[in-house]
Formats: structure tokens, sequence, C-alpha cells
């Protein structure tokens, strides 16, 4: 009777064995066609390493096999290449490539991905690329791309993320892009876009349009949009059309000229963790928490900055328990309700500033001390501010509290300067 192996193999023959059983069969490995390795050709002619990468360095055109060889690349079982991810191949910290960006890329016909990873590739997209039938994914983000956004990426019909954030792209978004049927993800923050924003996909659940130069109102979004940044464009009108976004997460429409009352909604979502309002023109009050069946569970992490607008009357407790939590630079007036005083010995609320504002009272009793994570400041209302919470920012200024003309005035209705 044939001996078998000794013990000690078991286990490496065990290994082998499920290494080769992981492998496809011989008879479906196909090398990678040649119209694709010609297009890879073409692709690194266009593109170099920036001194420090190495991503290039195992694009050798010899190898036998690219597909396992080459960096940054995964074929499919016919031999097409299906995602190609240029730049750091998977290392961190990898500076990244230069160069621009070659028509070629639209010869692969079978990408279903295509990354560009942080470098300073210049020049344009090349509009070759709405040729591309089964890309899903498009991420060309932090780079130095110019010109236009190519109206041509519209023919994207699989189209599922597009990230071209922080780069330098210029001109209108084209009006069917964001209408993609199939579109979940549309970044384009951080460039030089202007004009209104077009109708948007139902199906998309996220949309960062911030730090841009556009316009208008918001156009209509869908119900399950959970994360929604338009920050620091010169947007305006009413925010009316966000009362039905009841699965946002994330909601960021700082530095615009939105206007009018904010949705008594907002302030029932449950989900809603980060609401960014700040330095528009907004109205009205805080009003109450709606009665949801599942009201906010405000918690750590969670940062409502409603500062620097027009909000008046008295505050409601809608806000309870949020971490970070910015009222400063609007008109409220009344007395804070007693449950923020609660949320802040408590450790819930770090931050709460209600400086400059109309605010004539805040129960807080002497002898009570702020906890050391904490931040409370007053200063500069109808009130001296409490023993104790006399600390605030420098940029909350020097004096403790209005002088009793501006809070005789504005309780008899007129509007006196900040």
């Amino acid at each position: 009777m044939a001996a078998g192996p000794p013990p000690s193999a078991a286990p490496l023959l065990l290994l082998l064995a499920a290494l080769l059983l992981a492998r496809p069969p011989p008879s479906l490995q196909q090398a990678i066609s040649a119209a694709d390795l010609a297009a890879l050709l073409a692709v690194k002619g266009s593109l170099t390493d920036l001194p420090g990468a190495s991503f290039f360095s195992t694009w050798d055109f010899a190898a036998p096999d690219p597909c396992s060889s080459f960096a940054g690349l995964t074929c499919s079982l016919s031999g097409r290449v299906a995602v190609l991810s240029l730049g750091a191949g998977g290392l961190s910290g990898s500076p990244g490539l230069a160069g621009s960006l070659s028509p070629s890329l639209a010869r692969l016909t079978g990408l279903t991905q295509l990354i560009l990873s942080p470098g300073i590739v210049t020049g344009p997209i090349p509009p070759e690329l709405g040729r591309l039938p089964e890309l899903r994914v498009l991420s060309l983000t932090n780079n130095r791309l110019t010109g236009p956004i190519p109206a041509s990426l519209a023919a994207l019909r699989g189209l599922h993320t597009l990230d071209l954030s922080y780069n330098q792209l210029a001109g209108p978004i084209p009006p069917r892009l964001p209408a993609l049927p199939g579109l979940k993800v549309l970044i384009l923050a951080s460039n030089r876009l202007f004009g209104r924003v077009p109708p948007v996909s139902a199906a998309l659940l996220h949309l960062d349009l911030r730090k841009n130069l556009l316009f208008g109102q918001v156009p209509p979004l869908p119900p399950t949009l959970r994360y929604l940044s338009l920050s620091g464009n010169a947007m305006w009108g009413p925010l009316s059309g966000l009362a039905s976004l009841s699965e946002l997460v994330y909601l960021d429409l700082s530095m615009n000229r939105f206007g009018g009352p904010i949705p008594p909604s907002l302030f029932s979502t449950p989900s809603l963790q980060s609401m960014l309002l700040q330095r528009n023109n907004l109205s009205g009050g805080v009003p109450a928490a709606g009665a949801a069946s599942d009201p906010p569970s405000y918690g750590p992490g969670s940062v409502v900055d409603l500062s620097h607008n027009a909000l008046a009357g008295e505050l409601s407790t809608a806000l309870i328990g949020v971490e970070t939590l910015y009222l400063n630079n609007n008109r409220l007036t009344g007395s804070v309700p007693k449950e923020y005083v609660k949320s802040v010995l408590q450790g819930r609320t770090r931050t709460l500033y209600l400086q400059h504002n109309y605010i004539s009272g805040f129960p807080w009793d002497r002898g009570m001390a702020v906890p050391d994570a904490a931040e409370v400041c007053l200063s500069y209302n109808c009130m001296a501010p409490p023993v104790g919470l006399e600390g605030c920012p420098a940029s909350a200024g020097t004096q403790p509290s209005r002088p009793a003309s501006q809070c005789s005035a504005f309780r008899g209705g007129e509007n006196p300067r900040d």
C-alpha cells in the first residue's frame, strides 16, 4: 500500500488544492484582447508617474499576462479590461500621475469602472468616454482637469456613480446628465460650474455640488435622497421642496441666498444628523418637532448650524440633544428651554452657541459648572451671561450684553441692526 503524505505536509496540500479550485479552469482563461492592449499602450503614453510614484513600473507590455501583472487592472474572463484604476494601484500615499487622459480609453469598451487617483492630470475629459456602454463608475477626482463636462456622458445609461470633484471644470452641468435613470451618486463639488441645477434622477441617493458658481432654486429631489450638499454657491429661493426628504442623513445648504422659513419636517426627520443652513437669509423660527412616530434621535457627532440668518421667536425644544448646535447671530427671543441646560450638563450637547440674539433668559443656577468638554456662549443678548458662562470665542466680541435700547426697540417691533 502506498504511504500517504507526512502529517506536516497536509496543510500545504490543502492550501494548494484551495488555490487550484479558486482559479478559473484553463479553458476559461484568455489572454487580454489585442484591442485593449493597444488602448492601454496609448493610455500609458499620455500619462506619467509623478516623482515618488511607481504605478506604471508594472506595465510591461512584453509580459505574458497583463491582466494579472498590470497595477490597477482587472479583466473579465473574456480578456477584456473591466476595471481600470489609474494612479495609486491600491497604494495609499502615492503622489499620483501627471499628463492627460487619452481618448483611447474609449476603446476599452468592456470597462465597468474607470478611476483616476488624485494627482495633477490636466486637460479635458475626453468626450469619447460617452461611448463606454458598460460603464457604471466614473471617478476622476482631485486632479486639474479643465474644460466642460462632456455632454456625451449623458449617453452612459448604466452609470451608477459619477465623481468629478476637486478639479477645474467649468461651464454648465449638461442638462440630461443628472437625470440618468440609474444614477445614484453624483459628486461635482469644488469646480467652476455655473448655471442652474438640472433635474436629477429619481434614483439619486447622494448629491454633492458644493463650492461652485451655481444659482437658481433647488430642483425637485427624490424622497429617498440621503446626502445633499449645495453649499458655497449663489442659490436662492425657498426650502419648501425639502419637506418630502424623509431619509436625509446629511444636509448642507450653507453660504447661499436661500430665504423663507425652514420646513418643520426637517426638525422631525429621524435620520438627519447634520443640518447646515448657516449664512443664508432664512426667516421664521425654530419650529417645534412634529408629531412623528419616530422623533429625531440626535446623538454623538450630530451637528446643526442655523447661525447667521434672521430666525426669530422663542427657541423650541426641537434641537435637544444635538452635540454641536450653532444658533448664534439670529433674532431669537425669550428664555431658553431648561432642556438645553440639562443636555449640556449631561454631556450630550458639547457646543451651544446662542450669542448675538435677543434672548432674555437662560435657566442656569449659581453653582452649576459647564463640563470640561463643553462650550456655551450667550454674549450679546438681552441679558448678562450667568456666572460661569462668560467664556466665548473671540469672534463673539467683548460686549457681554446688548444695549438696552436695542432690546426695547426689538420688542417694540422695530428692526435694529445687529
